[in-house]
């Protein structure tokens, strides 16, 4: 019986590896997101170019700040899953090494993701406010700013939550 259980528990721990294939889509995503990144940029040029400054490089601009938060949660998810979940990633030594690297932890990763969520959000929404149009309804532009403020809120509490939960023994 003792064999069947050692099996079992070595079968579950090494399950963990399933995981991996899930955080190489998310880097080959990010590459993907790359492009995208430069096609937004590579259409920014004429605008710099040939109009005058106004709505639409703020817009182009936003968009790449947009999507530069996105690549860097990806990453952030990427590097604290793998190594709360599959292994530690062994470059202790590398000068590159992100200091933040090995110390983010699942709750660390639920701030760091809903904060993100809130940036991308608030993003979003200032692209929308900089490019208000006609066809845009009032009750459009309401949902959206509602939205923001659920994120908003939720963040906030998801900390408060930590913080007194970082407070009490384990």
């Amino acid at each position: 019986m003792k064999a069947l259980e050692h099996f079992l528990e070595a079968f579950m721990f090494n399950s963990r590896w399933l995981l991996a294939p899930f955080y190489v889509g998310l880097i080959l995503a990010i590459g993907l997101l790359m492009i995208v990144f430069f096609k937004e940029f590579l259409h920014l040029i004429p605008i710099a170019v040939y109009e005058p400054p106004g709505p639409k490089m703020v817009l182009g601009v936003l968009s790449l700040i947009d999507l530069v938060l996105v690549a860097n949660l990806m990453l952030i998810i990427v590097f604290a899953g793998y190594e709360n979940f599959v292994s530690r990633i062994d470059v202790a030594e590398h000068e590159d090494r992100p200091e933040w690297m090995g110390k983010v932890g699942f709750t660390d990763l639920k701030i760091k993701l809903i904060g993100s969520i809130v940036a991308i959000s608030g993003i979003e929404l200032l692209k929308l406010f900089v490019n208000v149009s006609e066809s845009m309804s009032q009750q459009e532009l309401i949902w959206k700013v509602a939205i923001h403020i659920t994120l908003v809120v939720s963040g906030v509490l998801f900390a408060l939550m930590d913080r007194i939960g970082g407070n009490t023994p384990h």
